[in-house]
C-alpha cells in the first residue's frame, strides 16, 4: 500500500483521541431513531437512462454487504469484552441492518418481481447473494474466531463503505444518493471505532499484539475484492448512478497505512490491495455464508412457525 497526504477519508477523526497507551474506545452510540420515513419526497421513478436490471443489481450488491456484516455482527452480541462493547456493536448492526433494509427494498421494487426486503433477504440462494467475501468471513466468537480478527473486518469494511458512500452521495439516482447520505455519516462512525479498538490492541501488550496481527492475517486476504469492479457497477459508475470501486483503493489503503502505523502493526502483505476479483460480486462465496445464510433462514422459520400457533 501506499501513503497519500491529500485522502478525504477523515482520518483525524478515525485517529482522534489516541495519545498512546491503551485506553478504551469511547462509547457514545445512538441507534437511528424511528420516526418519520427517509425517503419521504425522494423520487422513487427509475431514471429513464438506466438499465433497471443493473439498478436492482447494485442495490443488491450494497444491501447484501450491510445485511451479511451485521449478521455477523450479530454473532458477537453478549460476547464483546463488555457490556459496553455489547452495547455499541448493537448499534452498529442495527444501523448496517437498517441500511440493508433500505436498499434491498430499493432493489426489490426496481426488479418489479414483488419481491420486498424480507423475501430477497430469505429465500435468495447462496449464490444469488452479491455481497464482497470480506463481510461473509467467519471471525467468531465460535472456534478459530477472535474478537481482534472481527474489529480488523470491520475497519477494513468500514474504511470502505465510508469513502464508497461518501461518493454515492452523488449518484444521479435520487433514491441511492438518498440512502448514501443516510449511511455514510454511519459508516464513518463504525470506522472511527473500529480504528480505536485496532490501535488499543496493536499499541497494548504483546498479546494483544498477537492477537491483533493474527486477527489482520485472517482477514488481509479478502481486501483486494473490495476494489474490483464488477461490469455492473462499471456500467452504473460511467453513468454516474454508482461508484467506482478502484477509484476508492488510495483513500482506503492510505487511511490503513496510518492507522497501522500508530497501532505499531505492519499490513500483512501490501500487494493484496492491488490484487483481486469480484468473486462475491458475481454469486461466487464462501462456506461460510451457506452457514450463514441457513441460520438466517431457521430463525425466519422458527418465527413463522410461531406466528401460526
Amino acid at each position: 500500500m501506499h501513503s497519500s497526504p491529500g485522502f478525504d477519508s477523515g482520518s483525524g477523526e478515525a485517529l482522534a483521541g489516541h495519545a498512546g497507551g491503551t485506553a478504551r474506545p469511547e462509547v457514545g452510540w445512538s441507534v437511528r431513531p424511528a420516526g418519520a420515513d427517509p425517503l419521504a419526497g425522494v423520487d422513487h421513478r427509475v431514471p429513464g437512462d438506466v438499465s433497471p436490471a443493473d439498478l436492482s443489481t447494485y442495490c443488491l450488491m450494497l444491501g447484501d454487504d450491510a445485511l451479511v456484516l451485521s449478521r455477523r455482527l450479530a454473532q458477537w452480541s453478549c460476547h464483546g469484552p463488555d457490556l459496553e462493547e455489547d452495547h455499541t456493536l448493537v448499534g452498529i448492526l442495527l444501523e448496517l441492518l437498517g441500511s440493508a433494509r433500505q436498499l434491498l427494498g430499493r432493489a426489490g421494487a426496481v426488479e418489479g418481481e414483488g419481491r420486498d426486503e424480507n423475501a430477497l433477504a430469505r429465500t435468495r440462494g447462496v449464490e444469488q447473494f452479491r455481497n464482497v467475501r470480506l463481510v461473509e468471513l467467519d471471525c467468531g466468537p465460535g472456534a478459530g474466531g477472535d474478537f481482534a480478527a472481527s474489529v480488523a473486518r470491520l475497519m477494513l469494511c468500514a474504511a470502505w463503505r465510508t469513502a464508497l458512500l461518501r461518493r454515492l452521495t452523488e449518484s444521479r439516482d435520487p433514491v441511492l444518493s438518498a440512502l448514501a447520505a443516510i449511511a455514510w455519516p454511519e459508516a464513518r462512525g463504525h470506522r472511527d471505532h473500529a480504528v480505536q479498538w485496532v490501535i488499543r490492541l496493536g499499541d497494548g501488550t504483546s498479546v494483544s499484539r498477537d492477537r491483533m496481527r493474527a486477527g489482520l492475517a485472517r482477514v488481509w486476504p479478502m481486501t483486494g475484492e473490495l476494489f474490483a469492479v464488477h461490469p455492473v457497477e462499471r456500467r452504473l459508475a460511467e453513468a454516474g448512478y454508482a461508484v467506482d470501486p478502484a477509484g476508492l483503493r488510495g483513500e482506503v489503503s492510505a487511511l490503513v497505512d496510518e492507522v497501522l502505523s500508530v497501532a505499531r502493526l505492519d499490513p500483512p502483505d501490501a500487494g493484496v490491495f492491488h490484487s483481486g476479483e469480484p468473486l462475491g460480486r458475481s454469486g461466487a462465496h464462501t462456506a461460510a455464508l451457506e452457514f450463514l445464510l441457513a441460520e438466517l433462514r431457521h430463525g425466519a422459520e422458527e418465527a413463522a412457525f410461531l406466528e401460526l400457533r
